[in-house]
């Protein structure tokens, strides 16, 4: 294939067809006529061989290629973005770029406000997104970080990525204010017996809680599986399921949040959060500036949590 000869606007009209699922809405999202995207839609299933979008009763649907293409499409075009909003210096007082982190909602919680307050001091015109990242992204990181600038999540999920230690966590158990089951300590029997909210439970996503357990004989037998760590609180709550979350989040919740902490009676062994990013961005001033942000958020956030 020669790329010189690729329109780089049929990558725009690629990713908003596939996301928006519809020529029309796509069409509204480019702001351009129905018979010009039609157009594109044309020339884009010439290209792949394939339909990409089918037309089932009144709506479209992706073919499995076009769902294989719809993360890669949307990390292409960042990437294209990225490349052509590049500056031979970087000014962070007059900059107006968008700076994106790939976190989980613990990650969000525990940094978010304090990145955001450094960077409104220090680049006001910049702007911050924080996106949860998902097991699918994690597993495919290297792609991932070449559109979105870090990665923050524990140690043991990525091996071959530049990285940083920020801070470190423990995991502490979370049984409901009323559960009349545990007393002052739970046993090891009752983290194998009662149910258990899981955050990310599956063959290949997990908590590092969860895998410690896992590597020492233990299964917890889940019975509600959700992809929020603040939403366990609530899962636990009021009723006689367990979890694990990490201390510094628990230690943010509200005190009204209906429950108590327990220290683990296996060792599960410590959190290092850590962030990652390509090593492609290495040397790029305007990402040095933004890991050395989120050092100094770190370091202001878990002073303040202890």
């Amino acid at each position: 294939m020669n790329v010189a000869n690729l329109d780089l606007n049929l990558l725009v009209s690629l990713d908003a067809l596939l996301h928006q699922r519809s020529v029309t809405r796509a069409a509204g999202q480019l702001g351009l006529s129905q018979p010009a995207l039609s157009a594109s839609l044309a020339k884009l299933r010439r290209h792949f061989g394939d339909e990409l979008l089918t037309r089932v009763g009144n709506e479209y649907r992706l073919t499995p290629l076009a769902e294989q293409l719809q993360l890669q499409s949307r990390l292409a075009l960042q990437s294209v973005h990225r490349v052509f909003s590049a500056q031979p210096a970087f000014d962070p007082a007059s900059s107006t770029r968008e700076f994106h982190v790939l976190l989980s909602d613990y990650g969000i919680t525990v940094l978010g406000d304090t990145l955001a307050t450094l960077l409104a001091e220090t680049a006001p015109g910049a702007r911050l997104r924080l996106t949860p990242h998902t097991p699918e992204l994690v597993g495919r990181a290297d792609q991932a970080l070449l559109a979105a600038d870090l990665m923050l999540l524990p140690r043991g999920f990525i091996d071959d990525l530049p990285s940083v230690d920020l801070y470190t966590d423990e995991w502490v158990v979370v049984v409901s204010t009323d559960n009349r089951a545990v007393g002052e300590a739970i046993t090891v029997e009752q983290l194998q017996t009662l149910p258990w909210v899981s955050v990310y439970h599956g063959q290949t996503a997990s908590t590092p809680a969860a895998r410690f357990l896992r590597m020492r004989g233990i299964e917890p037998r889940v019975q509600v599986v959700t992809e929020s760590f603040l939403t366990v609180p609530g899962l636990v709550a009021g009723s006689g399921r367990i979890s694990m979350l990490q201390r510094r989040l628990v230690d943010l919740l509200p005190l009204a949040s209906g429950v108590r902490v327990l220290p683990s009676p296996v060792d599960v062994g410590g959190l290092v959060e850590a962030m990652y990013w390509h090593p492609v961005y290495e040397r790029d001033p305007e990402h040095a500036y933004l890991r050395d942000l989120v050092r100094q958020a770190a370091e202001l956030a878990t002073a303040r949590v202890g």
